[in-house]
């Protein structure tokens, strides 16, 4: 088991020099560096692994799986040895709205976490304020935080726009 947990770790690691690292190394000047993400790819000794058994795959086809803001930003800031963080987006595609409010509050928790361990986030962004295209599946996939009547254009704001509305003017995390 050591050794296959070994194996894994490689292609973990190689994979983030190629996709990620080679780029973060470059901001290690910059004034910030700016971080997206929306869930995490597992990797075993073979390769890419898919989504866990037991835990939500959202319409895109990736997992509900918040707690990967987090590892990105610790990532980002260990990388970059201590650039500034700003998330420039972070949210899902889903139909259920409740499920969007669970997955951002736990997305925020782990950016106060970040914070508490002295990384400097300087912001976070939402994505998206409106359900958008997506190039490979269309309008499907419902990120917005607010609803758009294409026929009348009509905006409805959700349930999570009001309740991260409510957490920007408290200014925290709130239930």
């Amino acid at each position: 088991a050591a050794s296959s947990e070994h194996g894994a770790v490689d292609v973990r690691d190689e994979v983030r020099a190629s996709v990620e690292d080679r780029y973060l190394e470059l901001a290690r000047t910059d004034d910030f560096v700016g971080v997206q993400t929306y869930s995490r790819t597992r990797v075993g000794p073979d390769g890419e692994l898919g989504p866990e058994e037991g835990v939500p795959v959202l319409p895109m086809g990736y997992e509900y799986y918040p707690e990967s803001l987090a590892a990105t930003i610790r990532q980002a800031w260990a990388v970059t040895e201590g650039t500034p963080v700003l998330v420039t987006e972070n949210g899902i595609g889903t139909d259920d709205d409740e499920q969007r409010i669970d997955y951002v509050r736990t997305a925020l928790g782990g950016v106060l976490d970040c914070i508490d361990e002295g990384i400097d986030v300087l912001g976070y962004t939402y994505w998206s304020a409106l359900d958008n295209f997506e190039w490979a599946f269309g309008y499907g996939p419902r990120f917005g935080i607010i609803d758009l009547d294409r026929t009348t254009q009509q905006r409805i704001v959700k349930a999570s726009g009001h309740w991260l509305g409510g957490i920007a003017r408290a200014n925290e995390l709130t239930d």
